[in-house]
């Protein structure tokens, strides 16, 4: 018997870019699940909380019948053994991601070694798009229309104006 292979797609998406939803249509092609994973990282200071960026992330996907959002504030391995045959998707957008991916997908193994890390290389268009470059530019008022979806730019603006 054929199992449904589910990808998790782990991140902090603060917020989610056009480079992410790009990686999620590319993972959810391939897959039969995907979960988009909103991780919390203690060392990033984030914009959003975690549940207005599982709203935000809601929003966005709502032409993938099989993706779906969650969250998990612990060990992205552990997280995996929720999910039989799971598989980690990350999305490299150049060789210094890829370093610092390989370590962690190897960390992962270690710690559950039924565990696959498959890298997804950025689609061009998006190698120089980060969610840290969205904040800089939504900071100064640049036009977030093509680096985001138009369902959330009123939320990255507003949140980066509260921050001021």
């Amino acid at each position: 018997m054929k199992t449904m292979k589910t990808a998790i797609y782990p991140g902090s998406f603060d917020p989610i870019t056009f480079g992410h939803l790009d990686i999620i249509r590319r993972a959810a092609d391939i897959f039969d699940k995907v979960v988009v994973c909103v991780m919390i990282n203690s060392e990033k200071k984030t914009m959003f909380t975690i549940e207005e960026r599982m709203d935000l992330i809601s929003r966005v996907i709502g032409d993938f019948p099989n993706v779906e959002v969650d969250t998990w504030n612990g060990l992205l391995a552990e997280y995996a053994m929720n999910y039989q045959d799971a598989v980690i998707i990350k999305g490299l957008r150049a060789i210094s991601d890829f370093e610092s991916e390989f370590q962690m997908a190897i960390i992962n193994k270690k710690i559950n070694p039924y565990l696959e890390t498959l890298f997804l290389s950025a689609s061009e268009q998006y190698t120089y798009l980060s969610s840290s470059a969205v904040k800089e530019m939504a900071k100064y008022g640049a036009d977030l229309s093509e680096f985001v979806p138009e369902e959330i730019i009123d939320d990255v603006i507003r949140k980066s104006q509260m921050r001021r």
